[in-house]
């Protein structure tokens, strides 16, 4: 496996109520989580910090990830990118940041200026891992090629639905993260017959379900976001289903061939 980060962290996107990720946070870290992942774009970094500062749980202790370079912020311009990271440590209340990502290969993002920038940020020591999201395996052959630091992760959406085979492959190859968004395909993969036959047979939740099988999959990471402290605690026990879930079991959700992308945007580098 790549380095150290929690296989199992809190996705923090919604479209409302952003201020109540402060108190969500909080509650997450007193759970047990010890990853958290956020974005410029999902206008919640300061509530994200606010939880960070109130929880007991010493900022070490986290893995903290964020995203910048979405397809119309920053500009792309140097100084424009150093703001934007800058503005990412001040709305999150810290000093350095143990993941950050490029959040589209689209839009302002330019290999060379983006990523000389991160370079820059991960020689003084302030971002400790680099990052990419929504890539395909040429966009990640072109960063490589950039970066001197390694590409720590490529955090996609990932589910039974959209299993991501050649991008896990390559994870697996080049030894970095896989992260899987949307890893239960925002409800869908629920009633799927498969999925529930083995909640079953486990006495155990379909979600839980979904992400244990993703689990199991190597340089897999997920990162499923909850709002209530009951989804929390489903989510989280998924890392005690993992060990239990049989060959059987992994290839009956394996076998699922319905295909479903639920972050499929006009600038996304599949549709180019």
């Amino acid at each position: 496996m790549p380095g150290r980060m929690p296989r199992i962290g809190l996705g923090t996107y919604s479209d409302d109520d952003r201020h109540r990720w402060a108190d969500r946070v909080e509650t997450a870290l007193e759970l047990g989580y010890r990853h958290v992942d956020t974005a410029q774009v999902y206008g919640n970094e300061e509530y994200v910090g606010e939880g960070l500062a109130a929880s007991d749980v010493p900022r070490q202790e986290v893995f903290l990830a964020t995203k910048t370079v979405h397809v119309d912020v920053p500009g792309p311009d140097r100084s424009d990118l150093t703001d934007a990271i800058e503005g990412r440590l001040d709305r999150l209340g810290t000093d350095y940041l143990d993941l950050l990502y490029v959040h589209w290969p689209a839009g302002v993002y330019d290999p060379e200026t983006t990523l000389e920038v991160y370079q820059e940020f991960y020689d003084d020591g302030v971002v400790g891992h680099i990052g990419v999201s929504n890539f395909e395996p040429e966009n990640l052959d072109r960063a490589r090629e950039v970066l001197d630091a390694p590409i720590f992760a490529n955090q996609v959406e990932c589910h039974p639905l959209c299993p991501q085979d050649e991008l896990r492959a390559y994870a697996r190859e080049d030894d970095h993260w896989l992260v899987a968004y949307c890893p239960l395909a925002r409800g869908e993969v629920f009633d799927r017959p498969e999925i529930r036959a083995v909640a079953d047979r486990h006495d155990a939740s379909p979600a839980q379900v979904s992400l244990a099988w993703l689990l199991s999959k190597e340089n897999v990471a997920v990162i499923p976001k909850a709002s209530s402290e009951e989804h929390m605690r489903d989510n989280f026990a998924a890392r005690e289903l993992v060990e239990d879930l049989t060959e059987e079991d992994i290839e009956r959700i394996d076998a699922i061939d319905d295909r479903t992308r639920l972050i499929d945007r006009e600038y996304a580098p599949w549709n180019r």
